[in-house]
């Protein structure tokens, strides 16, 4: 993290592993290393980490009392500021371990739904943040309100009496309930507007290559590479949250729309996955998936496994795809690579492997394009009207015909077959 950044808040980490949590929902040194990874992002800083093995997780603390005051001992020592665990908490779990532990205390959910708050910029970026924030909220009201409820009279209150805190919840709730509606509205005009995009792609036959990944796979650096887009590419988690599209030439005869879009992670709180669904169609109206994987990282099989469960799950799997094995540069000597027919080693900080992708992108996408020469009577030159609008038109000059040199897709050639200049 950069010395100029004010570091939010001193964290400890907690993580648990139980025989009978399913293995996506345990915590171990790897997933406790990304959550470290994830508190850098969120500008924060780890000051301790708590990995606790236990048969069942306590219904009430989760970790179980015991551990609790550890904990808390632990914190005050370190002088940390907020605990979080790398396990989903219930709400009123999260309630309770606040109140003991007298800091704030988050989930891995929580604390991703803040990074994602402090890096979307477009508005569609926001409004799935919003939206997926709220989700996460609502079950978490009842706490924020008991210093209320027990203005109530006992607490429970008598029965046909409301306390205040309990119509102040109902108030929040309907408040939030319409807030999520309205951002479910606002998003659905975003996947409108979308659409016409992608359509007006499709009129003009120019194929979609989306890029997805783990985060800090590469994928933004593999994007800047290939088009020169610019975009910031940090050694940071989820530094991408905004999909970015670039027009990539990859050769004579093809161009092609490139999408990044936002990194995946295990653990990905399914209100994300949900919210950013706007985003992540994407890659169901793409022609080719490139999924980039950072080789260097030990990890990196878990990693595409957690990719390729994601791409299942929003109905992408059949799709082409190439597995781009990114940091082939940081991949120790004599190690071997995976290869295989769909597979290209790359370097996208180096540009190592570039113009071999390239040349597989080509081939995939290859559906009969052509450049060829016309030569078009002056009485058909309405056909330049429709090359214009229906291929990449490169050059025109008028004499005894109008001879125009232009891209072509199958479609369009069979339309101007009878004035190919041979």
């Amino acid at each position: 993290m950069r010395e100029t950044e004010e570091i939010r808040d001193k964290v400890v980490l907690v993580g648990l592993n139980s025989p009978v949590l399913k293995k996506a929902e345990n915590a171990d040194e790897a997933t406790m290393e990304e959550l470290s990874a994830l508190v850098e992002t969120a500008g924060g800083e780890t000051v301790g980490m708590v990995l606790q093995n236990r048969a069942t997780p306590d219904p009430r603390t989760f970790i179980g009392e015991g551990k609790v005051a550890e904990v808390q001992l632990y914190c005050e020592n370190m002088g940390a500021t907020m605990v979080i665990f790398d396990n989903d908490l219930s709400p009123s779990q999260q309630r309770v371990l606040t109140d003991m532990l007298g800091i704030q205390v988050l989930d891995r959910c929580g604390l991703i739904l803040d990074i994602f708050a402090q890096r979307a910029k477009t508005k569609e970026g926001r409004l799935q943040v919003e939206l997926a924030q709220y989700k996460y909220l609502l079950p978490r009201l009842t706490g924020m309100w008991t210093h209320l409820e027990r203005q109530g009279g006992s607490g429970q209150g008598a029965i046909g009496s409301k306390g205040p805190g309990e119509t102040q919840l109902e108030t929040d709730r309907r408040l939030i309930h319409k807030k999520i509606d309205k951002l479910r509205a606002d998003l659905e005009d975003v996947r409108r507007v979308r659409g016409t995009q992608r359509q007006q792609r499709r009129k003009n036959e120019i194929p979609v290559v989306a890029i997805v990944g783990y985060t800090n796979a590469g994928k933004s650096t593999l994007l800047n590479q290939l088009t020169g887009a610019g975009i910031p590419a940090n050694n940071r988690l989820f530094d991408t949250l905004d999909t970015t599209s670039r027009l990539l030439t990859v050769s004579d005869t093809l161009d092609v729309v490139v999408s990044d879009t936002v990194g995946f992670i295990r653990k990905l709180p399914h209100q994300l996955v949900e919210a950013f669904k706007a985003t992540l169609e994407e890659l169901e109206y793409a022609d080719l998936l490139l999924h980039v994987i950072d080789v260097s990282n030990p990890e990196w099989q878990e990693q595409a496994q957690v990719v390729e469960n994601l791409i299942l799950e929003l109905g992408a799997g059949e799709l082409p795809r190439i597995d781009v094995f990114n940091k082939s540069d940081c991949v120790p000597a004599g190690e071997i690579m995976p290869h295989g027919e769909d597979i290209c080693a790359i370097s996208a900080r180096t540009g190592e492997g570039i113009p071999r992708l390239l040349e597989m992108i080509d081939k995939r996408l290859d559906k009969g394009t052509r450049r060829v020469v016309l030569r078009l009577p002056y009485d058909k030159g309405g056909l330049l009207d429709m090359l214009y609008r229906e291929a990449k038109v490169e050059n025109v000059e008028y004499s005894e015909t109008i001879d125009v040199t232009a891209v072509c897709g199958p479609r369009t050639l069979g339309q101007v077959e009878p004035f190919i200049a041979e």
